[in-house]
């Protein structure tokens, strides 16, 4: 039976330690550190994401500024709002909420945002940064999937990860950043041919795929440390990308959907934002 990597606890403690460089950063700087997120348009599921990072920054002592914007709004005006943010000398860190309404180039959009202010990692620079194993942003997500790992006190160095998905924002940075902890990893996506064969020589199986139930028991090695980002909704339940009632009897470590990935993403955009100096 696999021991459960619960991403609630992990995130609290790593939160309460934010609370002290909160205050540090503070005493420094003569003011709070400070986030904006940009929020556009009135997707539902995005309103409840900016509540709860907002949340997460009062909690641990870092000004929450959210700029809301009406989803007809040019992009012209919203690249000069980025601007603004990115001159502006009481904000650290600049976050846009995904996604963003088809009408506006969400790449320009996001790209616009300054390295030394991207909190999310997602700006060329920084993915370039990570690429290379310099010093940057790295992306929350697949932060919070390498805390999650290391918690479990596993070697990394020479361990199998294969990671199911390659998207920029999840699949692609939790692979570089297996590699850059030494592991030998394998990206799979939807052309790879017999998944199963590959996954069941994973060490540490990370699934970024969006696909309810992809993963089953018989596709995972024993002991392996099986890492849950996937959601996909229902039948009004969430569900993730691994059959976790069946494969925790195979593996040596799993996390749940939902508790797992989740809060481990608020906590390291929290991180992000205090350690947005040592990304200038």
């Amino acid at each position: 039976m696999a021991k459960i990597l619960d991403g609630k606890v992990l995130a609290e403690k790593i939160k309460s330690e934010l609370k002290t460089k909160a205050t540090v950063f503070q005493k420094k700087h003569g003011r709070k550190c400070g986030l904006a997120v940009v929020l556009v348009g009135n997707d539902p599921a995005s309103e409840i994401y900016v509540a709860n990072k907002e949340k997460a920054c009062e909690a641990v002592g870092i000004a929450s500024i959210i700029h809301k914007c009406k989803d007809n709004i040019k992009q012209d005006k919203l690249l000069e709002l980025i601007s603004s943010l990115n001159s502006d000398k009481n904000i650290d860190g600049v976050l846009v909420q995904l996604p963003l309404p088809k009408h506006l180039d969400s790449a320009k959009i996001v790209g616009a945002v300054a390295p030394a202010k991207d909190v999310d990692g997602f700006c060329a620079a920084n993915v370039g940064n990570l690429s290379f194993g310099a010093p940057c942003a790295i992306p929350c997500t697949a932060r919070g999937c390498l805390e999650l790992v290391k918690s479990t006190g596993i070697k990394l160095a020479g361990a199998h990860a294969v990671v199911i998905g390659r998207s920029n924002i999840v699949g692609k940075p939790v692979a570089q950043l297996l590699l850059n902890n030494d592991c030998t990893v394998t990206v799979t996506h939807s052309k790879t041919r017999n998944l199963a064969d590959l996954t069941r020589t994973a060490d540490i199986l990370v699934a970024a795929a969006g696909c309810k139930h992809l993963v089953t028991a018989d596709m995972v090695k024993p002991g392996a440390v099986v890492i849950d980002i996937g959601i996909t909704r229902a039948d009004g339940k969430i569900f993730g990308d691994v059959d976790f009632d069946r494969v925790r009897d195979v593996a040596g470590y799993i996390t749940p959907v939902p508790g797992g990935v989740g809060p481990m993403t608020v906590a390291m955009l929290l991180k992000n934002v205090l350690e947005t100096e040592n990304h200038i």
